[in-house]
């Protein structure tokens, strides 16, 4: 799995697909910690900005799945 993403559409996708699958009980919480903490390290400011979500990838996320990240993430 990739970790630096050129875009915001495909970072969003990649984290959004990340969490689905944790919500659908396909991963780990561990495992989603890892990846997403990974994901984050790597694309700097382009996910967080200010202590918040990038309002580029935003869209792709949703107010439910932000939470969560942010919950990892902090």
């Amino acid at each position: 799995m990739r970790t630096v993403y050129k875009n915001p559409k495909e970072l969003g996708t990649c984290l959004k697909d990340l969490v689905d699958n944790y919500l659908e009980d396909l991963i780990t919480l561990e495992y989603l910690e890892g990846r997403v903490k990974k994901i984050v390290a790597s694309n700097g400011e382009s996910v967080y900005k200010d202590g918040k979500i990038s309002s580029k990838i935003f869209p792709y996320l949703g107010n439910e799945r932000v939470e969560i990240l942010d919950k990892i993430v902090k």
